[in-house]
């Protein structure tokens, strides 16, 4: 089993920077597609990022058209984290974001994601 625990979110003024941290527990996730999603009052979870990893030649990160240029995801295998910068932060960015990890399946389908945290609040103020 793999806990996973976010932190960093808060509420911010559009144009603000939130970075967004995801502690994994109980075994390493090196070899797991991290990603980020979020879910917004009233509509369905989407994609935010992802970030793969392979060895010798580092992580493979792909994001969603919303966040691409503003939002970067990075890991630390040696810490057993992943995180998200979040910048130039949009009211439409406000929701409750969730880390969650894959052992294999589409980076962007949620469904596929075998372990998730509770997630971590950000509200964007206009």
């Amino acid at each position: 089993q793999v806990q996973l625990v976010e932190s960093g979110g808060g509420l911010v003024q559009a144009g603000g920077s939130l970075r967004l941290s995801c502690a994994a527990s109980g075994r390493t996730v090196s070899n797991y597609v991290m990603g980020w999603f979020r879910q917004a009052p009233g509509k369905e979870r989407e994609f935010v990022a992802a970030i793969s990893w392979i060895r010798w030649s580092g992580g493979l990160t792909y994001y969603a058209d919303s966040v691409k240029g503003r939002f970067t995801i990075s890991r630390d295998n040696d810490r057993n984290t992943v995180n998200l910068q979040m910048n130039s932060l949009k009211p439409e960015d406000t929701a409750v974001y969730y880390c969650a990890a894959q052992a294999s399946g589409s980076y962007y389908k949620g469904d596929e994601y075998d372990f998730w945290g509770q997630g971590t609040q950000v509200t964007v103020s206009s």
